[in-house]
Formats: structure tokens, C-alpha cells, sequence
């Protein structure tokens, strides 16, 4: 009889060191300083699941470490080593981008009767917020859960009236909550005078682990029937096009390098993809899925849920091999690519896309979900 009871005990320990083991690791290290401030940056850990690093800068997504079909976890993230890689030129490596994602042609807007004009810093064009965006903020940590199946951090920042050229007092707010298998990406925004928001995250992707390879043989799946097409500038025509029969056409799997090189001009004017896709969906502001990638080789595969009307699909096209980046890697052409949940580039000067206009008696919402696994359990669209 006692032999029984303490083999019970030892089982039930036993039990409670695996719970134990389990649960999700935090801890917060200096990164240097940002304009006089304290960039720190936030370790993730869960022992059978993702690892993420997270910078109050920005907010930026440093890294975000998944296993591939063998259990080997690698970097899926494109990004730099140190704080300084950042500060110097990033292409929004990682980060948080407002007060609006994508361009606004000649920086130019019109709100109750009155023209706003904003930073030019592409070109003669307004792009993610200015020279000073969200993604050059020291954010303040507003809250950090630390419970057994889930880590939030919560960021806040209030940007001015004025910021960038913006009018009103934006106060937003953003939280990351990781679980073992996805990072969950919450907005929330007010403000005390009528004003534009357009939020995104801005993370470059290679799920093979290994930026030194190109993103072509990544397979790509788009609930879209429509993509927005563009300029030379970039900027949105003002029209929806539908997919078919062109190299838009991502309804069904196909690598993202099957077309890339294709004859078609939109494809010629972004030298790849650098488009907005209309996600195809019944009511805005429903959490949906809306895209899936993944990685044959390392098995690797990424879910996307949104409640936004569109996504940006960009094929890293600019990168050019002068950006040294972690490991010091220098990240070249298609190296990684970025799919930015969002409104429409340019929503301001076109009545007929969705209202990017957020008054001081509402709340600017949205969510998105990354959702990471193996291509064995890989549920399409």
C-alpha cells in the first residue's frame, strides 16, 4: 500500500514538473538607448513552441523562432543583431506602421473642408506615417501578462497633433499576445479630433529560416479575387482588377516565383509584387482567414487572420544585398517578403474605398493573427 501511494506521488509530481516545464518563459533586456530613451527588448520562450524577441522601438517583431517537420527551430524574420541596424535605414524591418500604412499620393488629404499636407519621404509621396512614423517611436509598455499559456505585451503611444503633418491627438495602443503557435496583434486607437488611421505590421518573412535563399519557392495562397493596381509611382489607379488569368492570381497554391517574372506591367511597374489585395469576405471587421504560405522543404507553414479589407503583398522586391542584417547576412533581392494586413495605399483620395476616417467619438479597431505549424496539419483556404 505504501509503495502505491508513493509511486501516485511521484506520477503526480512528475505530472506537474511537465506543466511546469510548459509554460511560456519572459524575461527583458536593454537594447540602448532612442532619442534619450530606453529601448528594452522582450524575450519569449515556450519550451514546445514559438521564441520571439520584441523591441519597444518601433514595436518592432525582432524575432520569431517556429520548428520546421524535424523539430529544428530557425529565424523566420528578417531584421539586424544589435538596436543600431534599426535606427540606421531599416526598411521597417519588424515594425509597427502608422499613422498610415502604405502611400498617400503627394502626401495630400482632405478632411471636413481642409487640405493636410504631410511628409514626402518617397519620393513625392507620403509612405507608413512619415520620416518620424510609429515605426521611429519609442513606445511605452503599458502591460505585460505573463500567465501559463499565453504572453501579452501591450505598447502605447500618444502622437500629437501635428505629428507628420496629421491633425489630432492620436492615442494607440498595441498588444502582442503569443501563444505556443500564433502571436495575435490587437490595434485600438482614439483621438480628440477627426483624423486618418491605417495601422499594419510590417515583418519581412523567409520560413525556410535562411534569408540567404530567395522566398520564390514559397507557396502562396490569397483569398482574393480583386488586387488593386498601380502606378509608376506606386499608387493605387483607384480601380479593382480581378485576378484571373494574371499573375495575381493566388485563389489556388502556386509559388510566389511561378509568375514573378512575368510580362504582365503591374508586375513590370513593382519589379514583383508590391500590391494591396480585397480580401474576399462578406462583412468588414470580421476576424477571417485570408492567407496561407508555406515552405515545402522545412515544412514550415503560416496562417493569416484579419479584420482588415485588404493585404499587402510585397515580394521584397528593393532589397538589393547592401543591408547587412543578422548573422551578417547581406539580405538581397526576395529575400523575404511581407504580407500587411490593412486599408487600401491612398484611401483618403478615393471616396470609394473603405473609410480610413476615425472621429473623437469612436475607436479605431483591428486584429490580425499569424498562426505558425507544419504543412502535414496545413488547412487551406
Amino acid at each position: 500500500m505504501g509503495c502505491k501511494f508513493y509511486l501516485q506521488t511521484a506520477i503526480v509530481l512528475y505530472a506537474l514538473l511537465l506543466v511546469g516545464c510548459s509554460e511560456p518563459q519572459l524575461s527583458i533586456a536593454s537594447m540602448g538607448t532612442a532619442d534619450e530613451q530606453e529601448v528594452s527588448v522582450y524575450k519569449v520562450d515556450f519550451p514546445n513552441g514559438l521564441k520571439a524577441e520584441v523591441l519597444n522601438y518601433g514595436g518592432i517583431l525582432k524575432s520569431l523562432s517556429i520548428p520546421d517537420k524535424h523539430g529544428v527551430y530557425k529565424d523566420i524574420v528578417l531584421g539586424f543583431d544589435d538596436l543600431q541596424g534599426y535606427l540606421n535605414n531599416s526598411p521597417y524591418f519588424g515594425a509597427v506602421v502608422g499613422r498610415f500604412a502604405n502611400r498617400i499620393r503627394q502626401g495630400k488629404f482632405q478632411l471636413n473642408n481642409t487640405y493636410y499636407d504631410l511628409d514626402l519621404n518617397d519620393g513625392d509621396n507620403h509612405l507608413h506615417g512619415g520620416f518620424e512614423g510609429f515605426d521611429k517611436k519609442v513606445w511605452e509598455i503599458s502591460k505585460v501578462e505573463d500567465k501559463r499559456d499565453t504572453v501579452r505585451i501591450q505598447f502605447k503611444l500618444l502622437s500629437p497633433n501635428g505629428d507628420q503633418g496629421y491633425p489630432g491627438n492620436l492615442l494607440t495602443f498595441i498588444q502582442y499576445t503569443f501563444t505556443k503557435d500564433q502571436l495575435r496583434i490587437s490595434y485600438k486607437a482614439t483621438t480628440d479630433q477627426t483624423t486618418i488611421v491605417n495601422l499594419t505590421q510590417h515583418s519581412y518573412f523567409n520560413l525556410s529560416g535562411n534569408p540567404e535563399t530567395t522566398i520564390l519557392d514559397h507557396e502562396l495562397e490569397i483569398n482574393a479575387a480583386y488586387y488593386i493596381p498601380i502606378d509608376e509611382d506606386l499608387i493605387p489607379l483607384g480601380n479593382f482588377r480581378n485576378v484571373k488569368n494574371s499573375p495575381f492570381d493566388f485563389t489556388s497554391t502556386k509559388s510566389i516565383g511561378e509568375e514573378i517574372n512575368s510580362e504582365d506591367e503591374q508586375i513590370k511597374i513593382a519589379g514583383g509584387y508590391d500590391h494591396c489585395f480585397v480580401i474576399d469576405t462578406l462583412e468588414h471587421g470580421t476576424l477571417k482567414k485570408i492567407a496561407v504560405v508555406s515552405h515545402p522543404e522545412s515544412g514550415r507553414q503560416m496562417e493569416i487572420y484579419t479584420t482588415e479589407p485588404g493585404v499587402q503583398f510585397y515580394s521584397g522586391n528593393f532589397l538589393d544585398g547592401r543591408l547587412l542584417g543578422k548573422a551578417g547576412i547581406n539580405y538581397k533581392r526576395r529575400s523575404g517578403f511581407c504580407l500587411e494586413t490593412q486599408h487600401f495605399p491612398d484611401s483618403p483620395n478615393h471616396p470609394k474605398f473603405p473609410t480610413v476616417e476615425l472621429y473623437p467619438d469612436e475607436a479605431y479597431e483591428s486584429e490580425t493573427i499569424f498562426k505558425f505549424g507544419i504543412t502535414e496539419n496545413l488547412n487551406r483556404l
